[in-house]
């Protein structure tokens, strides 16, 4: 009975912090497992219960507190694994400001974070924090402080650090505690960077729900694949281009029907890549007689690191197809508007410029003024850079990257539009699609393109197959087959890399 009055104060208490997100959950959770990590090559894979987990965040906090003073940062900078997400909540428990950066960024970059984060601290390795001989409390914070910097890819400039508060990363974390855990087995199967939003946010989430996780340091699709099988997982998490591998490894001879929800964020998901997985998960499995039932649900996040995780979502219930459920639902404690260029609300129908409001926002960009005012306006509202519109009944639908737009002969051309339709051609595995200068027409659109394993074509084929699908302003003038496209440490297509193709 007291064990059951805990919970539902800690469920309703709106004071969680970073430093205390552990302690909470191991009181809600009990001894259930929290992550357990896949075996690699030289090193020791975790595995560790709520208590386990709380107990070495609070003792590592206890080695650092002589070495940093209260609001101090500390670089996060070692190899990605599940202790990147326990050092984060180890640095905000003695007092200081996590930054963690992603182990793919080249030095260069890491040096610029280290040097603009003013850290008095550089944590390249876990052993690197002593364990103190007993657990401490959680320093003072209020929830509006700011908990962690976040620095951006840096595909436009020098990465930028987005200061978010622990409201911003835990607060709206309290629902997720009510997850029914003792009314159903779940495990989630998971690959992402966790110096990435997308990757923090995804372990927040699931720690606070009370699934465990089985995590992979390093992405591989057949190893992701036979742990889904022989573990019956329940969830995956991942981006689309790591669907793309699965689908390359075999994902459809597998038996995945364990799979009920398949997440996906950080960047645009085909929606015939979902309509396949989705297929391959069930509603329901039924053990004694290996019977399934339904389809899984696709759910995709929308997101950026300005927003600390998902702030909307695109659900794909069972049997409607992905296109058709390609809504985009703000979270509870969001609001969303489409503008036009003079900032006044666009007319239905027409694509605009794409705003959010809510607890997730950045405070700020670390010592960057001129950045953050760009960012956020008088009122609070967050320029996401992003396009949408506003269909019937006021749903709301993605349009693409505003700064991806590419203007032919006074037409807007979305790139997002023109990679499906490419990506519609049977041999066509993956499209990227790029504006590169045009004497007459200012751009023209130029599409990069993956085949499927074994499939046949050839440029000028997907050149009139775009045409065929296409309005003229916006059919690619110039293809290249490619083996893989460049991409970005969290791997999204790094299209300024792709560019280069065209020169």
């Amino acid at each position: 009975m007291i064990r059951a009055v805990e919970r539902v104060r800690l469920l309703l208490a709106g004071d969680l912090t970073l430093g205390t997100f552990l302690e909470r959950l191991a009181v809600v959770h009990g001894d259930r497992r929290l992550v357990e990590e896949a075996p690699e090559e030289g090193g020791s894979p975790l595995r560790l219960t709520y208590p386990a987990a709380a107990d070495l965040v609070a003792r590592r906090a206890a080695g650092l507190v002589g070495a940093i003073a209260p609001g101090e940062r500390v670089v996060i900078a070692t190899p990605n694994g599940y202790d990147v997400l326990l050092l984060i909540l180890a640095v905000s428990r003695a007092g200081g400001v996590a930054v963690p950066v992603n182990p793919q960024m080249r030095p260069a970059e890491i040096d610029h974070v280290i040097a603009d984060s003013g850290a008095t601290l550089v944590i390249r390795h876990a052993d690197e924090v002593a364990l103190g001989s007993v657990t401490i409390a959680a320093a003072p914070a209020d929830p509006g402080d700011v908990a962690a910097i976040l620095y951006t890819s840096g595909t436009t400039g020098a990465p930028k650090g987005a200061e978010l508060t622990h409201r911003a990363l835990v607060g709206q974390l309290r629902g997720s505690m009510a997850w029914p855990t003792r009314l159903r087995r779940d495990e989630a199967v998971v690959g992402l960077p966790v110096a990435h939003v997308m990757g923090l946010a995804t372990l927040l989430g699931l720690a606070a729900a009370g699934i465990p996780v089985y995590f992979f340091r390093r992405f591989r699709p057949v190893p992701v694949l036979d742990a889904i099988v022989s573990r019956r997982a329940t969830i995956f998490v991942g981006v689309p281009a790591m669907y793309r591998m699965l689908l390359d490894a075999g994902a459809e001879e597998r038996d995945l029907r364990s799979v009920r929800v398949w997440g996906s964020g950080a960047d645009v998901m085909p929606a015939d890549v979902a309509d396949r997985f989705k297929r391959m998960g069930a509603l329901v499995t039924l053990p004694a007689v290996g019977v399934s039932l339904g389809q899984a649900l696709f759910a995709e996040g929308y997101g950026m690191v300005e927003l600390g995780g998902a702030v909307a979502a695109r659900l794909s219930p069972p049997y409607l197809p992905a296109r058709i459920g390609q809504v985009l639902t703000p979270l509870p404690g969001y609001r969303m508007r489409v503008v036009d260029d003079a900032g006044n609300d666009a007319p239905a129908g027409e694509v605009g410029h794409l705003l959010v409001k809510g607890p997730g926002l950045l405070r700020r960009y670390h010592g960057d003024r001129a950045a953050t005012d760009a960012v956020l306006t008088a009122d609070g509202w967050l320029r996401t850079g992003d396009l949408a519109r506003r269909g019937p009944l006021g749903v709301l639908f993605f349009a693409g990257r505003g700064k991806d737009v590419i203007k032919h002969g006074g037409y807007s051309v979305y790139p997002t539009e023109v990679e499906r339709a490419l990506e519609e051609h049977p041999a066509v595995a993956e499209a990227a699609v790029v504006g590169v200068p045009d004497e007459r027409t200012g751009q023209v659109p130029v599409a990069a393109v993956v085949l499927t394993t074994g499939a046949l074509a050839t440029a000028e084929e997907l050149l009139a197959f775009g045409r065929s699908r296409l309005a003229d302003y916006k059919a690619p003038r110039r293809i290249v087959i490619v083996a893989e496209l460049p991409r970005t440490g969290t791997e999204k297509v790094a299209k300024t890399e792709l560019v280069d193709l065209f020169d």
